[in-house]
């Protein structure tokens, strides 16, 4: 008789050992010189990991000296180490997408599968936290970000109800695509913002910004056409206890859409687009951009010194190291 626990499927999908190198890379293009002290003009990106269906949600999971992020159609949450090994956290996910670190040093999960923002230890199930607002299940929540007073902010747009790879087809129950806070001391969930279809979003440096992308647009891809060609990143300022205001137009990006970005401790925006990854100082001031080989989906930083620039695109994981 066969054990159940030897026919478990294996965890290593990459053995320890050095990246690979980028082929054909053309270069970071530096337009403004205040690039150039943070990433140099002949950094070259390199290649981590190559066998992602659609890599999304990077986090860099500090507690564990790690990068995690998710291989969405394929239901897996993955893990980079630093000596080059790629390893699967959670198997047979439903359908996570974003990640971040929680106060506590829990990964916390959007899923499209069960609709809800879950959290982990990264080595085993995940539980459910957030499922409803006012009696109704959620969209699909897409990405989330914790802020410093350990609040839970997450997107939840309808991508995952509409796209049976990442999900299943669903009607919705809200009528509405918002910007939620969840509070994990007192199970508090406010609706903060609505838009056409929130993707990423991410807080300034002092926490008195908050960064959100509509990507609408991206709904030509799924079902085919769309009316709203929305696809912006927009900034709110943000109260003590969490209120948004003055909301403002910030960037849109050269080709396709932004999706995932990432805020550095400058206050920089790192914004995906259709064909790379574009980068905003605070002013809205284009400061350079670098190309992928495939559209990338998210990014974040990580490593030791938070110096390394983690990008998903597609079926690549790839790094950029700063100055």
């Amino acid at each position: 008789m066969t054990d159940d626990a030897s026919l478990l499927p294996g965890r290593l999908l990459r053995r320890a050992g050095p990246p690979e190198k980028l082929e054909a890379f053309t270069g970071v293009e530096v337009h403004d010189p205040r690039l150039e002290e943070v990433l140099a003009a002949d950094a070259e990106p390199v290649i981590l990991y190559q066998f992602t269906l659609h890599g999304e949600g990077l986090v860099w999971d500090a507690p564990n000296g790690r990068l995690a992020w998710s291989d969405v159609p394929n239901r897996r949450l993955l893990g980079w180490h630093p000596d080059g090994r790629v390893e699967v956290l959670i198997d047979n996910t439903q359908f996570m997408n974003g990640n971040a670190l929680g106060a506590d040093g829990a990964l916390v999960h959007c899923e499209h599968g069960r609709r809800c923002i879950s959290r982990s230890d990264g080595r085993g199930g995940a539980t459910p936290i957030v499922t409803h607002y006012e009696g109704r299940r959620l969209n699909s929540p897409n990405d989330v970000t914790v802020a410093a007073d350990g609040a839970i902010w997450f997107t939840d747009p309808t991508f995952g109800i509409l796209m049976p790879n990442q999900g299943s087809l669903v009607e919705p129950e809200l009528d509405h695509r918002s910007v939620y806070r969840f509070d994990p001391a007192t199970g508090a969930l406010r609706r903060m913002a609505d838009f056409e279809q929130p993707n990423g979003l991410f807080f300034s440096p002092d926490g008195r910004i908050l960064y959100v992308s509509d990507t609408a647009r991206s709904l030509g891809e799924i079902i085919g056409g769309h009316e709203k060609d929305t696809h912006e990143i927009v900034a709110f300022d943000v109260g003590p206890d969490g209120t948004l205001s003055n909301r403002r137009f910030f960037l849109r990006t050269d080709h396709g859409y932004p999706d995932g970005f990432a805020v550095d401790a400058r206050g920089w925006v790192w914004s995906t687009s259709g064909d790379g990854i574009q980068i905003y100082a605070p002013d809205r001031t284009k400061l350079g951009f670098f190309p992928t080989p495939a559209t990338p989906s998210n990014c974040c930083f990580g490593g030791s010194d938070m110096k390394r620039l983690f990008v998903a695109a597609t079926d690549y994981l790839l790094a950029i190291d700063l100055r």
